[in-house]
Protein backbone atom coordinates (compact mmCIF):
# COMPACT_ATOMS: atom_id res chain seq x y z
CA UNK A 1 0.00 0.00 0.00
CA UNK A 2 1.43 3.60 -0.81
CA UNK A 3 1.37 6.00 1.68
CA UNK A 4 0.98 9.67 0.29
CA UNK A 5 2.11 12.60 2.62
CA UNK A 6 -0.86 14.64 2.22
CA UNK A 7 0.56 18.49 3.54
CA UNK A 8 -1.62 21.39 4.40
CA UNK A 9 0.91 24.60 4.19
CA UNK A 10 -1.22 26.81 6.28
CA UNK A 11 -1.42 27.78 9.82
CA UNK A 12 -4.47 29.64 9.75
CA UNK A 13 -7.64 28.34 12.18
CA UNK A 14 -10.50 26.78 10.12
CA UNK A 15 -8.50 27.05 7.08
CA UNK A 16 -10.20 26.19 3.77
CA UNK A 17 -6.86 24.28 2.34
CA UNK A 18 -7.06 21.43 4.98
CA UNK A 19 -10.67 20.93 4.41
CA UNK A 20 -9.96 20.98 0.45
CA UNK A 21 -6.92 18.54 1.55
CA UNK A 22 -9.31 15.85 3.74
CA UNK A 23 -11.50 15.30 0.06
CA UNK A 24 -8.00 14.42 -1.71
CA UNK A 25 -7.23 12.36 1.43
CA UNK A 26 -10.55 10.78 1.58
CA UNK A 27 -10.50 9.64 -2.51
CA UNK A 28 -6.82 8.48 -1.57
CA UNK A 29 -8.29 5.42 0.94
CA UNK A 30 -10.94 4.37 -1.31
CA UNK A 31 -8.15 4.08 -4.06
CA UNK A 32 -6.34 1.57 -1.64
CA UNK A 33 -3.62 4.19 -0.69
CA UNK A 34 -2.87 5.01 2.85
CA UNK A 35 -2.78 9.24 3.16
CA UNK A 36 -0.45 10.73 5.98
CA UNK A 37 -2.19 13.79 7.05
CA UNK A 38 0.29 16.81 7.95
CA UNK A 39 -1.07 19.53 9.20
CA UNK A 40 0.83 23.04 9.16
CA UNK A 41 -0.73 23.83 12.58
CA UNK A 42 0.67 21.00 14.35
CA UNK A 43 3.99 22.15 13.35
CA UNK A 44 6.97 24.08 14.95
CA UNK A 45 9.63 24.81 12.29
CA UNK A 46 12.35 27.20 12.38
CA UNK A 47 13.57 29.43 9.61
CA UNK A 48 16.68 29.02 7.20
CA UNK A 49 20.11 29.42 9.82
CA UNK A 50 18.39 27.90 12.90
CA UNK A 51 18.30 24.76 14.26
CA UNK A 52 16.20 21.95 12.77
CA UNK A 53 13.62 21.38 15.23
CA UNK A 54 12.19 17.66 16.14
CA UNK A 55 8.82 18.76 14.06
CA UNK A 56 11.25 19.27 11.19
CA UNK A 57 12.89 16.40 11.77
CA UNK A 58 9.01 14.12 11.98
CA UNK A 59 8.38 16.13 8.45
CA UNK A 60 11.69 14.78 6.66
CA UNK A 61 11.44 11.41 7.27
CA UNK A 62 7.46 11.43 7.01
CA UNK A 63 8.24 12.58 3.23
CA UNK A 64 11.14 10.52 2.68
CA UNK A 65 9.40 7.28 3.74
CA UNK A 66 6.16 7.91 1.19
CA UNK A 67 5.85 7.11 -2.29
CA UNK A 68 3.83 10.71 -2.93
CA UNK A 69 3.53 13.63 -1.87
CA UNK A 70 0.38 16.05 -2.31
CA UNK A 71 1.25 19.64 -1.13
CA UNK A 72 -1.91 22.33 -1.06
CA UNK A 73 -1.50 25.63 0.06
CA UNK A 74 -4.35 28.86 -0.15
CA UNK A 75 -3.09 31.86 -2.39
CA UNK A 76 -2.09 35.06 -0.55
CA UNK A 77 -1.61 38.14 -1.90
CA UNK A 78 -0.36 36.53 -5.53
CA UNK A 79 1.32 33.93 -3.94
CA UNK A 80 1.34 30.94 -1.94
CA UNK A 81 1.31 30.63 2.00
CA UNK A 82 4.51 31.88 4.00
CA UNK A 83 3.99 28.40 5.99
CA UNK A 84 3.54 26.78 2.81
CA UNK A 85 7.59 28.06 1.91
CA UNK A 86 8.97 27.51 5.61
CA UNK A 87 7.51 23.75 5.35
CA UNK A 88 9.48 23.55 2.08
CA UNK A 89 12.82 25.17 3.57
CA UNK A 90 12.42 22.49 6.50
CA UNK A 91 12.75 19.65 4.21
CA UNK A 92 16.57 19.54 3.96
CA UNK A 93 19.15 19.05 2.19
CA UNK A 94 18.59 17.45 -0.40
CA UNK A 95 15.55 17.70 0.35
CA UNK A 96 13.07 14.75 1.11
CA UNK A 97 10.54 15.42 -1.38
CA UNK A 98 13.69 15.15 -4.20
CA UNK A 99 12.80 12.35 -6.79
CA UNK A 100 9.33 11.98 -5.53
CA UNK A 101 5.93 12.21 -7.19
CA UNK A 102 4.46 15.49 -5.83
CA UNK A 103 0.87 16.67 -6.99
CA UNK A 104 -0.38 21.05 -6.23
CA UNK A 105 -3.40 21.75 -4.96
CA UNK A 106 -4.22 25.37 -4.10
CA UNK A 107 -7.46 27.30 -3.02
CA UNK A 108 -8.46 30.97 -2.75
CA UNK A 109 -11.65 33.11 -2.82
CA UNK A 110 -11.28 35.13 -5.90
CA UNK A 111 -12.29 33.62 -9.36
CA UNK A 112 -9.16 33.46 -10.57
CA UNK A 113 -8.46 30.99 -7.50
CA UNK A 114 -5.09 29.87 -7.33
CA UNK A 115 -3.13 29.58 -10.31
CA UNK A 116 -0.44 32.32 -9.48
CA UNK A 117 0.62 30.83 -6.68
CA UNK A 118 0.75 27.38 -8.17
CA UNK A 119 2.73 28.36 -10.94
CA UNK A 120 5.49 29.73 -7.88
CA UNK A 121 5.23 26.87 -6.20
CA UNK A 122 5.29 24.49 -8.99
CA UNK A 123 8.78 26.34 -10.23
CA UNK A 124 9.94 26.24 -6.44
CA UNK A 125 9.16 22.67 -6.10
CA UNK A 126 10.66 21.33 -9.27
CA UNK A 127 13.63 23.58 -8.24
CA UNK A 128 14.29 21.22 -5.25
CA UNK A 129 13.85 17.92 -6.95
CA UNK A 130 10.63 17.00 -6.78
CA UNK A 131 8.68 15.34 -9.79
CA UNK A 132 6.05 17.79 -9.69
CA UNK A 133 2.73 16.22 -11.37
CA UNK A 134 0.90 17.81 -14.25
CA UNK A 135 -2.52 19.72 -13.88
CA UNK A 136 -2.32 21.61 -10.33
CA UNK A 137 -5.63 21.77 -9.12
CA UNK A 138 -6.65 25.16 -8.19
CA UNK A 139 -10.28 26.14 -6.26
CA UNK A 140 -11.55 29.57 -6.72
CA UNK A 141 -14.47 31.20 -4.61
CA UNK A 142 -13.72 28.62 -1.96
CA UNK A 143 -15.68 30.05 0.28
CA UNK A 144 -18.75 29.34 -1.88
CA UNK A 145 -17.65 25.41 -2.77
CA UNK A 146 -17.89 24.13 1.05
CA UNK A 147 -20.73 24.96 3.86
CA UNK A 148 -20.46 25.91 7.14
CA UNK A 149 -19.45 22.49 8.30
CA UNK A 150 -17.02 22.17 5.62
CA UNK A 151 -18.06 19.75 3.44
CA UNK A 152 -17.66 20.41 -0.07
CA UNK A 153 -21.23 21.93 -1.56
CA UNK A 154 -20.18 22.31 -5.53
CA UNK A 155 -19.61 18.76 -7.69
CA UNK A 156 -17.36 20.06 -9.74
CA UNK A 157 -14.98 21.27 -6.76
CA UNK A 158 -15.08 17.48 -5.40
CA UNK A 159 -14.68 15.92 -8.27
CA UNK A 160 -11.18 18.00 -9.07
CA UNK A 161 -10.22 17.36 -5.91
CA UNK A 162 -10.81 13.81 -5.66
CA UNK A 163 -8.95 13.79 -9.42
CA UNK A 164 -5.12 14.86 -7.78
CA UNK A 165 -5.88 11.46 -6.04
CA UNK A 166 -6.24 9.53 -8.76
CA UNK A 167 -3.89 11.25 -10.97
CA UNK A 168 -0.90 10.45 -8.16
CA UNK A 169 -2.07 7.27 -7.30
CA UNK A 170 -2.39 6.47 -11.38
CA UNK A 171 1.16 8.10 -11.78
CA UNK A 172 2.89 5.74 -8.88
CA UNK A 173 0.84 2.77 -10.87
CA UNK A 174 1.78 3.57 -14.09
CA UNK A 175 5.50 4.43 -13.94
CA UNK A 176 6.93 4.52 -10.13
CA UNK A 177 5.82 1.15 -9.42
CA UNK A 178 7.17 -0.67 -12.64
CA UNK A 179 10.48 1.42 -12.25
CA UNK A 180 10.59 -0.13 -8.27
CA UNK A 181 10.26 -3.90 -9.93
CA UNK A 182 12.89 -3.18 -12.19
CA UNK A 183 15.48 -1.70 -9.48
CA UNK A 184 14.69 -4.98 -7.35
CA UNK A 185 15.91 -7.15 -10.54
CA UNK A 186 19.35 -5.32 -11.20
CA UNK A 187 20.18 -5.80 -7.47
CA UNK A 188 19.13 -8.96 -7.55
CA UNK A 189 20.89 -10.39 -10.91
CA UNK A 190 23.34 -7.63 -11.45
CA UNK A 191 21.60 -6.73 -14.22
CA UNK A 192 17.96 -5.98 -15.95
CA UNK A 193 17.69 -8.76 -17.81
CA UNK A 194 19.53 -12.72 -18.48
CA UNK A 195 21.25 -12.90 -21.89
CA UNK A 196 20.58 -16.49 -22.96
CA UNK A 197 24.14 -17.67 -24.30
Amino acid sequence: MDTIACISGTNRPNNYTSRALRIVADELQKLGARPEFIDARDLQLGFPGQETTPDAVRLQEMIRSAQGVILATPEYHGSFAAMTKLIIENLGFPSAVQGKPLALLGVASGRLGAIKSLEQLRSVCAHTGAIVMPGAVSVAGVHQAFDEDGRVTDPGTEKALRDVAGSLVEFLKEYVHPKQVLEAMVREDGRPWSASV
